[in-house]
């Protein structure tokens, strides 16, 4: 039986405390402040000295304001001329927003998604966002699809905000890695297509709440973002492997107890109520064929001009994407129990997400939103990461270019090959890996971890903080 290092308090703590800045702790990042004066210097000390206004917290607002603007430019061209047509592809602004206000009904009925023979494909939380947000539309003759947009724009920012100084205060010591997601192209790019912010605010303070050694209201706050969308469940994976790696099995009960309460109180009156609006989702997502930009749809491209590749239906996909995320837990189930010292919670998180996306069914473009905030706390690189993040905007604006070259009166020759296409999605896939193979390499090399190099072992440990290895693979009893 091997016993682990003990890692300090659980998670960040109020007070002066010494932070680690980019300048100094990032190689990418140093070569850039040359043209102001260098990095900071060896003797100051960030955290302990107040630094007056401009709190770590306040510039990361500023931040976030400014990316905001940009993603409102980003999509002004829709805004300015409407989403109608192939505008949306054109100009690469599409939203679901504003094709779903007329499309589900939202423009007559608020409440629409629970009306009998309701077709609103997405979980229960989700419509009743998007049923409030729809309420708050005054009736009238104006553009309001346009104002449905905004208004959920703006609830985007909030949510936002909450996303980046959630991060901020689960990274310890790191605080400033929570600039990836303030400033993170991904988000600017695709934060605005769906309601996915939602759930990634739900999965940050569940993050936070699990490093501040709360694990009932992680599990509260993960039942919720379960009911905003699926993948927020996957944090239990994280969990289930610290527990198994420590014994300890009480958090695990505790926090489960705690999502399943939310998300019953969450789904159970819809269900009851109208039970065939409720399971929609859930036969809509069996249903479905290859989602655009998944690996499954890239195949079935590839299968139509290649002979001999077969195509694949959805219940062989169904198969094929259920068996390999599965077994892809697997090894990051052997990974954290293989690991010579217990992962970093965020880093099972992250790993156990991204393997999630790049088997999902579908791969929708504003799922990168889902990893930033995972990849900030996992692998806060920012070489590593903006290398992702380039990939993942070409992926952006292929898929526009894609659908723009199906749809639209225009000769090939002047669009995009759908060539260009796959490779944008296969680079895409690739470059996830890359990031997924690099947090896995720092669980087996801590040294090259940048947040254990700051003299911490797990800043979202939460629970977990202070425990020793009860089950580690490879490592015998009494060693």
């Amino acid at each position: 039986m091997s016993q682990s290092t003990k890692p300090g308090p659980p998670g960040p703590r109020l007070g002066p405390v010494r932070i680690t800045v980019p300048s100094r702790s990032d190689a990418f990042l140093r070569k850039f402040t040359e043209i102001i004066g260098g990095p900071l210097g060896r003797h100051s000390s960030p955290g302990k000295i107040s630094p007056g206004f401009f709190t770590v917290e306040r510039v990361l607002v500023i931040l976030t304001v400014i990316a905001a603007l940009l993603a409102v430019a980003s999509k002004n061209a829709c805004r300015m001329n409407g989403w109608g047509g192939t505008n949306a592809y054109a100009w690469a602004c599409y939203s679901d927003w504003t094709s779903l206000f007329h499309a589900r009904g939202f423009a007559d009925n608020p409440f629409a998604p629970f009306a009998t023979g309701a077709e609103f494909e997405y979980p229960v939380l989700m419509s009743v966002v998007a049923s409030l947000t729809a309420w708050m539309i005054p009736a009238g003759e104006y553009n309001r699809a346009l104002a449905f947009y905004d208004l959920n724009f703006l609830m985007v920012v909030g949510l936002w905000l909450v996303v980046v100084i959630a991060t901020a205060r689960t990274a310890g010591r790191r605080p400033w890695d929570a600039a990836m997601v303030a400033v993170g192209p991904g988000i600017i790019l695709a934060s605005t297509i769906n309601w996915d912010m939602w759930a990634v605010a739900f999965l940050a303070l569940a993050m936070l709440a699990w490093s501040r050694n709360n694990p009932f209201l992680a599990g509260v706050l993960i039942g919720l973002g379960t009911a905003m969308k699926v993948f927020p469940i996957l944090f239990f994976g994280a969990v289930i492997v610290l527990a198994i790696r420590s014994g300890r099995y009480k958090p695990l009960w505790v926090s489960l107890g705690g999502a399943a309460l939310s998300w019953v109180a969450v789904n159970l009156p819809l269900a009851l109520v109208n039970f065939d609006a409720w399971k929609h989702f859930f036969t809509f997502t069996e249903d479905r064929g290859a989602g655009l930009s998944s690996f499954w749809h890239i195949w079935n491209i590839t299968a139509a001009v290649v002979p001999g590749m077969g195509n694949i239906d959805a219940s062989l996909i169904n198969a094929l994407a259920l068996g390999l995320f599965a077994a892809s837990c697997a090894g990051i189930l052997y990974l954290g129990l293989r690991a010579p010292v217990a992962p970093r919670f965020s880093q099972l998180v992250f790993l156990i997400v991204a393997a999630f996306v790049l088997f999902n069914k579908v791969y929708s473009p504003q799922f990168v939103v889902w990893l930033i905030p995972l990849a900030a706390l996992a692998w806060p690189n920012w070489k590593d990461f903006l290398i992702w993040q380039l990939f993942e905007v070409l992926h952006f604006w292929a898929i526009w270019m894609y659908l723009y070259a199906s749809t639209a009166d225009i000769k090939p020759s002047n669009t995009f090959p759908t060539a260009f296409y796959v490779l944008a999605v296969l680079a895409h896939i690739v470059a996830t890996a890359y990031l997924m193979y690099r947090v896995s390499e720092s669980m087996f090399k801590p040294e090259l971890d940048p947040v254990r190099r700051t003299g911490q072992l797990d800043p979202q440990a939460g629970a977990f903080a202070g425990t020793t290895d009860h089950f580690v693979l490879g490592v015998k009893r009494g060693a």
